[in-house]
This record gives C-alpha cells, structure tokens and sequence, in this order.
C-alpha cells in the first residue's frame, strides 16, 4: 500500500485525506489535524486544505494507517480512480466509439465528489462488491441499464436500514419492488416522507442479502445502475459497483451555486416537465427510479443537455427554501462530551434545538439551530465569539471555545448554512471570462492574509483553552490555601489540647 501511495496523484491522495476526514478516521498519529500539529510544527492545522499540501505530506499522513478496514477502505479509493483511468483511456483509445451511457458514467466518475460519496466500506463481509471480470472492453461497451430507488428508516443507534427497494429497467418495466425487514430497531419510520408504516413492515421477511442477490444478475453483465444520489441507496443496499449514472452529479443547473445538487422533483419539472410528486406527498421509490431512468434516456435518447436553466417558478421556490436556510445555523463538530442543554450558551436568541446523533458511536455530533427569521440567525451568528472562516464548500463558519457547566472547557463550530448572500443567487448567471481571471488574481492576493488568519487559529484555541486551565488552577490553589489556613487552625487547638492535657497530668498526683 504504501508503494501506492507514494506513486499515486497527488488528486487521489486529497481524494483519500478527504474520504479520511469525512468518515473521521484516525492513524497512529491522530486524525488529519492532529498529524499536521505534530508534523508542521511551524503551520500546523492552520493550512488544513490538503490540496494545499505537497504529496509528500499527503503521504506521511495516509501511510500512519496500519488498521486492516483503513487500508481496505484505501484500496477501494484508489479502485475509483483505477476505475477512472479505465475509463479515459477508453474514450481516448476509441474517441468516437462512447456510447452516450457511457459519457454520464464518465460525467459521473468525474464529479469532484465521487471520489467520497461512492467510497464504500465494501471490505466488510456483508457487502457485495460487483466485478468487471476478464472481458473489461466488453464490458465498457454495454448499454444495460437499471434504475434503483430504496426507502429508509431511523435506527435506535442513528443509522439508516432498508425497508423498501424499488428497479424498473430501461423500458420501465419494474424488475422489483420489496419491502425489507430492517435488522435494527426502528424508532422512525419517516412515513411523511417514505410513505412506510410499521404495519407495511410486519410481513416482510426479505433481508439486505436476499436483495443483493435478486440484484446480482443483473450487475454481473456490465450493467450500469442509474440513480438520484444513488450513493445513499447503494449504501443501505451493501452494494459497492464500478458502473454508475446519478442523475445528482450528472445534471446543473446553468448559474446556480455548485455546492447545490438539484433535487429529482425540479429535474423532472426542467427536463420532462412534470413533477415525481406533488408538494407534501410521499415517496414510492418505484416511481423515483422511473423518474431517475426517464432523465438518463432524455439524455440518451433526446439530446437534452445536462445543464439546464431554472424556470422562474424554480427560482422562487428555491428562494424560499434558501429563506428557510438562512434562518438556521449549524453546530457541528460537537464533542460527545459536551451536554445539548450547554449549547444554549453558545448562541443567545429565541431559537429551536435539534440534536443529530453521532455517526459513530463516541464521535462528534451536530446540532441545527432554528431560528424564528433569517434576521435572527444572522444577528445571532454575528453574536457569536469565536474566530470568523469558512468550511471546505465555502460557508461562514465560527470556531468557538466555552466552558461548560462542569467546568471543563470544549470547542465546536458554528456555521451559517448557505453562503453570505446566496439568497440572491438563483438571479445571477455565470460571470464573464474577465470576471473570473480578475477573482483568481485577487483570491491569490488574498492567500496570503487568508493564511495569516488561519494560522491564529489555534494558537486562539491554545490561549482560550489555557485561560479556563488558568482560572481552574487560580481556583484550586485558592482552596488549597484555604484549606491549608484550616489545617494550621486546627493544628493550633490540637497543640493547645495536647499541652492542657500534658498540664493536668502533671497536676494529678
């Protein structure tokens, strides 16, 4: 593995640090800040960005995980990217020979997030991981198709388990459509959304292992699976295959921010003009995967373009949710540690609390913050005191340093969760050539403050920190010296007792 790292690009070594970062894995030196505390004495955590740090450094920190699921779950990144190259040099070996089934698999695959959302913990014994086997040319050229749509439940510990598979084929013709018996605790069937009910359930008696092998013969033909964030149906479905089309990461809308996938209900309205469903109804994942098939033949079949303009009525509507948006912030980052009642110290304001639990157990959690107005919450984030940057998508976020209730201090972040004036975005198109030469020059003038800034950061975290330390140790000696004037009092009527008894010993005859 490491002879793998160290010949890979440096694009899939930031591809394998962001994949570490988003699963919060850690080496033998702690997770990807922690290393850089410890490996840059002189920038440290600062300059976090791993597309801003040299392979070498990518290197050091991928080769301090020894633990067999890492290096597995490593193999399986550096499998997408394998998978990648296959299928570039298929297109360039034979330039007019791609199919337009291929072209959004490519389209796919070379989504700036594919590289994290489709890298699945496939090495475990109950996942089914799809082969391209010998034939790999053959395989590259078939146009099989399969649409795939799941429903999922809540589970007592966080995660989701499968309730309801639905598949139609390239004709529509629906191939599957099960419940599954969840093999965890359920304690939210979300049935407003996926229109399940613990009676729809008490007949079930498939399992995730039954689907995956109604699903099997039709991924061992070099079928490509076509889905609407099909990740998150893959991921309950235990099924990690190399040939995909979503449907999320192929279409966008022309202007719109890029950190925003458009939904399927809008790409139908865009595309094929009508809605999945009505606003406030619930989903059948059998029509979804319908819907999810029938953009990918507008592709194929029509010639749509991929990007695609928003109607007027989008905009509005997208308005509105950006409205909702902005009226709420984000707490993440939130060590197990910290008590929710103690993050009502963190923000002032009449606002709501809703806890999201850790993905894993002992991790962090998160926390949305509702406020009554967008007003609100961004008079309430500017309240905040912590120390002012932006996440890896480009959002305001704060990191703050509290004490809470028992004293200890702790950290999290408080984020906005849209950009700063993304309200108004649905109503700009892409800026011109100019623009864009003149923003890259002026973000390269800014590197450097930008940096300055971030460098501040911990040693902030450092200061606040060691000003609680201070004040609990100011406290303790303050006790301490308290008791010591104790001691010294009650030494001084021990003494007087001993020499008054010493005294009337002497008296008795």
């Amino acid at each position: 593995m490491e002879h793998k790292l160290a010949t890979a690009e440096k694009k899939v070594l930031v591809d394998l640090v962001k994949t570490v970062q988003k699963r919060s894995l850690e080496g033998e030196k702690g997770g990807w800040k922690e290393f850089l505390n410890v490996y840059d004495k002189k920038i440290g955590s600062s300059l976090s960005d791993p597309s801003r740090r040299t392979n070498d450094v990518l290197v050091a920190f991928l080769t301090t995980f020894k633990k067999k699921e890492d290096l597995q779950l490593f193999a399986r990144v550096l499998q997408c990217d394998s998978n990648r190259n296959l299928i570039e040099k298929f297109k360039e070996e034979n330039p007019d020979k791609e199919t337009p089934e291929q072209r959004l698999v490519r389209m796919t695959i070379a989504h700036r997030e594919y590289p994290i959302d489709y890298t699945f913990p496939s090495y475990a014994e109950d996942w089914f991981v799809s082969e391209m086997g010998k034939k790999k040319s053959k395989v590259m050229k078939s146009t099989r198709m399969l649409a795939v749509d799941c429903e999922m439940v809540e589970c007592e510990d966080g995660s989701e388990a499968l309730v309801r598979v639905g598949a139609v084929d390239r004709d529509l013709n629906v191939v599957l459509d099960k419940y599954v018996k969840p093999d965890k605790l359920v304690v939210n069937y979300k049935t407003e959304i996926t229109g399940v009910t613990a009676e729809d359930l008490e007949k079930a008696t498939l399992t995730v292992a039954d689907i995956q092998k109604k699903l099997r013969r039709f991924l061992s033909k070099g079928t490509i699976l076509v889905g609407h964030s099909l990740n998150k149906d893959l991921s309950v479905l235990k099924i990690d295959h190399a040939r995909v089309i979503d449907t999320s990461m192929v279409f966008k809308y022309d202007g719109a921010p890029t950190v925003r996938r458009p939904s399927l209900n809008n790409l139908c309205k865009s595309v094929l003009g009508h809605e999945v469903r009505k606003e406030g109804a619930t989903h059948n994942c059998v029509h979804d995967a319908a819907a999810a098939m029938k953009l990918v033949l507008a592709v194929v079949e029509k010639g749509v373009d991929t990007t695609i303009a928003q109607s007027e009525e989008m905009m509005e509507a997208e308005k509105e949710r950006l409205k909702g948006e902005t009226a709420k912030l984000l707490l993440h980052k939130i060590p197990n540690i910290v008590p929710s009642q103690d993050l009502q110290g963190v923000i002032t304001g009449d606002f709501t609390v809703e806890v999201k639990p850790p993905k894993k157990e002992g991790g962090f959690y998160t926390a949305v913050i509702t406020f009554n107005s967008p007003e609100e919450a961004n008079q309430a984030f500017d309240k905040v005191d912590g120390d002012l940057a932006k996440d890896r998508v480009g959002l305001p976020q704060k990191l703050v340093v509290f004490k809470l209730s028992s004293g200890l201090g702790a950290s999290l972040y408080v984020r906005k969760m849209v950009e700063d004036g993304e309200e108004n975005s649905t109503k700009r198109r892409s800026d011109t050539e100019e623009n864009n030469v003149s923003s890259k020059r002026q973000k390269r003038e800014d590197v450097s403050e930008e940096t300055r800034e971030e460098a501040n950061v911990n040693r902030r975290i450092l200061e606040s920190l060691c000003e609680y330390h201070v004040k609990e140790i100011e406290e303790l000696k303050r006790k301490l010296e308290a008791k010591e004037v104790e001691v010294q009092a009650q030494d001084t009527i021990i003494a007087k007792l001993k020499k008054k008894l010493k005294k009337q010993s002497k008296a008795q005859p």
